[in-house]
């Protein structure tokens, strides 16, 4: 039979992320590609604490449907752990559990926009954002990073002329700390000029933010949702970076009246989010585990990027990179007339994998741009790969 698809499926794309996934399975291969989580950093042992408890307290809840919303006692949980953690005053209701942060990634630009409609986003910006909008059919303007994060006078420039041609943006999409792909953080002027043009043009912003526990100097800044008084922000938080990413547990934080919306579009999508992993997050809260374990995990993470960082200043010429205080990532400009893409088979057969930078661009992509994650490979790892991706631009270079 010859299967007939709908045009929906014609604007999605496979991630090129996911491709690379692959290649970690190849023998001898080290990959930069992947945003993986360390298994180090998994707590095992306290999981299969916390499993062993859920089975005797409370197996006929975890094992059973759940509120679409999430689990009311994990709610009550997360408003503490974010008044604590983030200065993030919410209440309960004002807070949706879904499946990974990604769900909501999907689920917003279909709240929020139409099918044509522009919203915007940092360039480069997180892969998932992109392909939501690839796939619903909606248009982003760009707004540039440096290593101030998202340049808001930019971004200004970008709501002047969309009033004047009469175009409003249905939301401003940032990543403002430990930025993915490019490893920068928003400054708090920054960020507070940010909200102020998103009070002056009504626009909403939704502030995803996956890694800002993951800290390793530096100072802590304040979110953007924790600085918000005119409900303008929605927050995005995931523990896939601070407890394990394969119980796809993520939180949205907005007001009542998006959460309803999105209410209605998880019941078609999922029902709920998986009441067990819910349970274990739960617990993960309420018994103070978490706060243990992330300082390890920092701890973890701070030596792996500390080695490769060290790592590309001994081995690499003729590029720049990100030096973040924080996050999974590093970005690499090459030489202007490098393409990363082109370069990336010549990387495989020197068993060596990164992600192309113009896999993060929604339009006009900086082709000369890589993304590396520090945080999975293991220390001697970290100084092979980034030896043999020198020796990779090198070669690449000299055959131009």
């Amino acid at each position: 039979m010859k299967f007939e698809f709908s045009d929906n499926m014609k604007n999605i794309k496979s991630s090129e992320i996911r491709e690379l996934l692959k290649y970690i399975h190849v023998p001898g291969m080290i990959s930069f590609g992947g945003g993986l989580p360390n298994p180090e950093s998994f707590p095992g042992e306290e999981l299969k604490n916390i499993l062993d408890d859920i089975m005797e307290n409370y197996a006929s809840s975890a094992l059973q449907y759940g509120q679409t919303e999430g689990l009311p006692e994990l709610k009550e949980q997360l408003a503490g752990y974010l008044k604590r953690d983030e200065n993030i005053n919410v209440n309960p209701e004002n807070i949706m559990l879904t499946t990974g942060s990604q769900q909501a990634l999907y689920a917003l630009p279909l709240i929020f926009a139409n099918e044509g409609d522009y919203v915007i986003t940092e360039a480069p910006t997180y892969v998932g954002m992109l392909s939501s909008l690839n796939v619903n059919r909606i248009r982003s303007v760009s707004v540039g990073l440096d290593d101030m994060g998202m340049k808001t006078d930019e971004l200004e420039e970008r709501l002047k002329t969309m009033k004047s041609m009469g175009i409003k943006p249905k939301f401003i999409y940032t990543i403002p700390t430990f930025q993915n792909p490019a490893g920068y953080t928003m400054t708090l002027d920054r960020r507070k000029h940010l909200l102020e043009l998103a009070e002056q043009y009504n626009v909403p912003v939704i502030e995803d933010n996956p890694y800002g526990d993951l800290r390793y100097s530096g100072t802590k800044l304040p979110t953007l949702k924790s600085l918000d008084t005119n409900d303008m922000v929605t927050y995005l938080g995931t523990f896939s970076k601070i407890m394990a990413p394969g119980l796809r547990t993520g939180f949205t934080v907005s007001q009542p009246e998006v959460l309803g919306e999105f209410n209605k579009l998880k019941q078609s999508l999922d029902l709920a989010t998986d009441s067990l992993s819910q349970y274990i997050a739960y617990e993960y809260i309420r018994k103070g585990i978490i706060y243990k374990q992330i300082p390890k995990t920092i701890e973890l993470y701070r030596r792996k990027r500390d080695i490769m960082l060290e790592a590309l200043d001994d081995e690499m010429t003729d590029a720049t990179w990100s030096r973040p205080d924080g996050g999974m990532f590093l970005w690499v400009k090459l030489s202007k007339n490098m393409d990363a893409l082109k370069m990336l088979k010549r990387a495989i057969n020197n068993k060596v994998a990164y992600v192309t930078g113009s896999a993060f661009y929604h339009n006009n992509p900086e082709m000369n741009t890589m993304r590396l994650n520090f945080t999975y490979s293991s220390d001697d790892d970290l100084k092979e790969g980034v030896r043999r991706l020198a020796k990779t631009v090198k070669d690449e270079k000299e055959s131009l």
